[in-house]
């Protein structure tokens, strides 16, 4: 399973937008990682479906997918912007490993205990692991046209 990019994208990528890349960490692997962030993360959200079905272990390229400006996304393009934010994941993952996967353990969510003078609270009904996914606004702009409107995401409006 093949990340998007490639390693001399990734470190070209940092250097023209400024980001940190630390001397020592692992490129491929930290680009491994961001490409399975942003598939898990945006992936049910990408228009169209992927090209090779069931047999694709990625979500790009995709067949029928086309951005909110209406351009069509042939079925053999990873888009650049899916790329970009890869690399976005990336470069975070290498600044502070384990921030794209966080271990959430639901009941140890904490919203409100008091013993004595202190005072802590338990959060209830929430969906702690959906809670725990980082968000990166780089990547959220960089995906934008990219996403189609899934209900549960983003604002909502009621009309009466």
């Amino acid at each position: 399973m093949a990340g998007y990019g490639t390693d001399d994208g990734l470190t070209a990528y940092a250097t023209a937008n400024g980001l940190i890349m630390p001397a020592g960490g692992n490129i491929t692997a930290a680009r491994q990682r961001g490409s399975l962030f942003v598939d898990g993360v945006y992936g049910d959200r990408f228009s169209g479906r992927p090209t090779d079905g069931a047999a694709q272990d990625r979500e790009w390229p995709r067949t029928g997918a086309s951005d909110t400006y209406g351009n069509v996304i042939t079925p053999d393009l990873v888009p650049a912007r899916v790329e970009y934010a890869v690399y976005e994941a990336a470069i975070a993952e290498i600044n502070n490993p384990g921030i794209l996967s966080p271990v959430v353990i639901a009941a140890e969510r904490v919203k409100r205990e008091k013993v004595g003078p202190l005072e802590t609270e338990f959060f209830e009904g929430a969906d702690a692991a959906k809670d725990a996914i980082p968000s990166i606004t780089a990547i959220d702009g960089l995906l934008r046209p990219l996403l189609v409107p899934v209900a549960g995401y983003g604002p909502a409006i009621l009309v009466v």
